[in-house]
């Protein structure tokens, strides 16, 4: 990608992600950039085709950290914490364009969306199948796999709309706490409800 590419991205992110794809218009990134509007088409095609750039890139780099993690061995507990860390990180790391894809891809058109919505279905599978297993294997309470993700999922994206670098607390802290939080819930504790003992 090249430097000028990566800055009408850049801009794009930001623009997206506090205006709305919608209410974006080519011109508004092209300002940004310090572009004529005629210009910004020497590089992109089209607003959607910035989107789809956008939204492909962060969904691959939410795969490549996270799959990886849910398909090792070990003790489930400590796979779903890994997992957490891990997604707060591609979160982190570029808030704009990881809050690009999580809550404007629908902005798509038919075909793209669709891709996108695969990708989303199949990175959701990790946890699923991850908390599925804790369940078989008596590690996790006995719940519902699908609804777990989504709880954990949801809670996780929301910091792509109010972290900040400069906040009290570090991504890894907030991974572990949110892990704390989350798997309260779902570790199976003999005898007790708190999560002391449990793998960290």
């Amino acid at each position: 990608m090249t430097s000028r590419r990566r800055q009408i991205e850049d801009a794009a992110s930001t623009l997206f992600g506090s205006r709305g794809y919608a209410a974006t218009s080519m011109r508004d990134i092209a300002r940004l950039v310090d572009l004529q509007g005629g210009s910004l088409y020497a590089h992109v095609t089209s607003k959607e085709e910035v989107l789809w750039s956008i939204v492909e890139g962060a969904a691959a780099r939410f795969h490549d950290r996270v799959g990886p993690i849910a398909h090792a061995d070990g003790a489930v507990p400590d796979r779903l914490r890994a997992m957490a860390r891990a997604h707060v990180e591609v979160i982190t790391a570029d808030r704009d364009r990881a809050g690009v894809f999580l809550f404007q891809w629908t902005a798509l058109g038919p075909e793209r969306r669709a891709e996108i919505a695969k990708l989303r279905d199949d990175y959701e599978g990790y946890w699923r199948a991850v908390i599925a297993a804790g369940v078989e294997r008596g590690e996790l309470t006995g719940t519902d796999p699908k609804l777990a993700a989504t709880l954990v999922l949801s809670a996780l994206n929301g910091m792509a709309l109010w972290y900040r670098p400069d906040g009290a607390l570090r991504p890894d802290q907030i991974a572990d706490r949110y892990a704390d939080l989350l798997l309260g819930g779902l570790l199976r504790c003999e005898g007790s409800s708190s999560l002391e003992g449990a793998p960290r």
